[in-house]
């Protein structure tokens, strides 16, 4: 009898575990669902839905994939030469980003792994301590300095910070870099590599789960982000698809056509997604390795 009341408690506390898990998926794929099922319908049901709160109305009948087209013309014709000029924008800066955060934080990452130098540890330290510094107080004393290396209305103070690393992702190359048996460091030492053939031929192969990481956060917070584009892009042509499209909202009114705002918030979402799909299994594998060992 104990036997099998251990066998029932555990299958409970596995259903209720499950159902925890997928109540809570529920709860986060209600408003991408919210925004799919309203950027499918008509511009008078998705007004009249909206307003009245009648979340049945959200359900569309006669699904308007033309929608998407739409959006996307009225897009081309926001104040700049169009969508495509603010998807290049985007699309240059967020690579240029990724790659530049990916390999200068595993660098820095590497180097307090594995050199021994003296004040290593209050330097990691400190650098831990600039993670507590929100975003917005150094945002003025960045824009004085970039303006005063007349690079303000270019994509230069989207894309240089990034070649100087990221705080939370150099912490977890350390980490993980430190887990990397001494075996292999040594045996690529007697081959001839120095530190940084070490590093680019031993350690950041092994980290790719990390990369992952670093490569999807990146991604996501660059494609997404408004406030940098908004505060150091003024001219139409240097414009990023997060002003694009809240330009967007603003000519075409949120309310009034919230259906086309939906589907251009949609496709922006698109790559963001894809991305994850992508590095799905190295992203969950480095956030049970590199971010758990220490």
């Amino acid at each position: 009898m104990s036997a099998r009341r251990s066998l029932v408690r555990t299958a409970l506390a596995a259903a209720a575990a499950h159902g925890l898990l997928v109540g809570g998926m529920l709860v986060m794929l209600l408003p991408l669902v919210w925004m799919l099922c309203v950027s499918l319908l008509t511009s008078e049901r998705a007004q009249s839905a909206t307003v009245s709160g009648d979340y049945l109305k959200l359900l569309p009948t006669d699904p308007q994939f033309a929608n998407y087209r739409e959006a996307l013309a009225q897009m081309s014709s926001v104040r700049w030469e169009g969508f495509r000029n603010a998807l290049a924008n985007s699309v240059v800066v967020t690579t240029l980003c990724v790659v530049a955060t990916s390999l200068s934080s595993s660098l820095v990452g590497f180097a307090f792994a594995r050199l021994r130098f003296r004040g290593r540890g209050t330097l990691f330290i400190i650098m831990l301590a600039t993670m507590m510094l929100p975003a917005q107080v150094t945002l003025i004393p960045l824009f004085l300095l970039f303006r005063g290396l007349g690079w303000i209305d270019t994509l230069l103070p989207l894309i240089v910070p990034a070649f100087f690393g990221n705080a939370f992702f150099i912490f977890m190359y350390r980490q993980f870099i430190a887990q990397i048996p001494e075996s292999l460091i040594e045996a690529a030492a007697m081959d001839g590599y120095g530190w940084l053939g070490i590093w680019w031929h031993i350690a950041l192969p092994l980290c790719r789960p990390v990369t992952a990481i670093c490569a999807v956060f990146t991604f996501v917070f660059v494609w997404n982000d408004f406030l940098g584009p908004l505060v150091f892009l003024h001219s139409d042509d240097q414009a990023t698809l997060a002003v694009a499209l809240n330009s967007f909202r603003n000519q075409y009114g949120g309310v009034n056509n919230v259906h086309l705002l939906m589907a251009a918030s949609l496709v922006t979402m698109l790559p963001c997604i894809l991305l994850f799909l992508a590095a799905q299994r190295q992203f969950i594998e480095g956030l049970g390795k590199g971010a758990v060992k220490g």
